[in-house]
């Protein structure tokens, strides 16, 4: 089997999770689960160089410092390719894919998601690089465990291999939708994991959007490379249409296939999903930094410094970070990035 190289995307600032997660520090470089950040958790899930080759990040240039200094403590070998300005996944994953050899599977990861089981995802990673090596082009399909309208859908078609051709994606449901889905028992969640030949991925991104793909090969093209760390040409970048490699690349061709994953996974979208990956005392209240919660269930408190207190309160999370505090429900933790947007540094 090919190398199964390791891409992993540093996109993206995690507005949802602010005050914590802000714009020139965002979710991936933060410790909130454990003494690892979530980026550090994904560099350590690939670290077995006997499965994975050294991997390679796709940053944006202002997160260059935590992204460097963060994979030095785990993967000195890892490869930068530095975004001049975000694009989405499709272009990101397009530059990593002109940066390795074209046989090599490339398995794309996130580098903001949570995993449990570290052996369960390699297992499933080999099993994509099977897949990959015989021209499929392949999604994690998360082991759905609950009706959740906050994720796509991936429908399992017939058996290929190790795992399912899909039969189709599907956009994020409404709540009876979801459900029906959970109780079906056909579809999985789809965790934006993928694993592809470099070649074979490069040839679909060509068929279904062209001119994003000779975009791309224009400003690796006209790269400069530093130190080992290659910087696409900015105006060139600059020129390219954003697309997700899901509406790109994903949903388009005829190669599709995914795998199953039940690796406790989590992409930690929120303050009340990363409140369920805590450790809740008996009342399924949780307290990180200097704080308590009397009279109350299902509450979080995050300080880093200030004591709070909560009473009386029932499934609330409050915030404290730096000179912002943030108070909300459980139930509405989805609108925090629009507070994120009017003060995200």
């Amino acid at each position: 089997m090919a190398k199964i190289v390791p891409v992993i995307l540093c996109g993206g600032s995690g507005t949802r999770l602010w005050p914590r997660s802000r714009a020139h520090r965002p979710k991936p470089f933060i410790p909130l689960l454990g003494e690892q950040t979530l980026y550090e958790q994904a560099l350590s899930r690939c670290s077995d160089r006997t499965v994975f080759a050294a991997p390679v990040i796709v940053v944006g240039a202002d997160h260059m410092p935590f992204a460097t200094e963060q994979a030095a403590k785990i993967a000195p070998d890892t490869r930068f390719i530095v975004e001049p300005m975000g694009r989405n996944t499709a272009p990101a994953i397009a530059l990593a894919a002109h940066a390795i050899k074209p046989d090599d599977v490339m398995l794309v990861c996130p580098s903001d998601h949570h995993i449990e089981d570290t052996e369960a995802f390699i297992a499933s990673a080999i099993a994509a690089a099977e897949l990959a090596s015989d021209d499929w082009l392949v999604s994690f399909g998360i082991e759905a465990s609950a009706p959740e309208t906050g994720y796509g859908y991936i429908r399992r078609g017939e058996q290929v291999g190790g795992g399912f051709a899909v039969h189709s994606f599907v956009e994020k449901p409404d709540l009876e939708r979801a459900k029906a889905f959970l109780s079906d028992g056909g579809y999985a969640w789809n965790g934006g994991i993928f694993a592809f030949r470099a070649g074979k991925f490069l040839s679909e991104l060509e068929r279904h959007r062209p001119a994003l793909a000779a975009a791309v090969a224009d400003a690796i093209a006209n790269a400069r490379v530093e130190g080992g760390n290659i910087y696409p040409d900015p105006d060139l970048f600059a020129s390219i249409e954003g697309d997700s490699v899901d509406y790109a690349v994903m949903e388009n061709t005829d190669r599709a296939a995914m795998v199953e994953a039940s690796m406790g996974w989590s992409d930690i979208g929120n303050w009340d999903a990363l409140a369920a990956r805590r450790i809740a005392d008996d009342a399924g209240n949780v307290v990180v930094g200097d704080g308590e919660i009397v009279d109350g269930t299902g509450s979080m408190i995050d300080t880093d410094g200030p004591y709070v207190a909560v009473i009386g309160l029932d499934d609330v999370v409050v915030v404290v970070d730096r000179d912002s505090i943030l108070v909300t429900s459980r139930s509405k933790v989805q609108r925090v990035g629009e507070i994120g947007k009017k003060k995200s540094n």
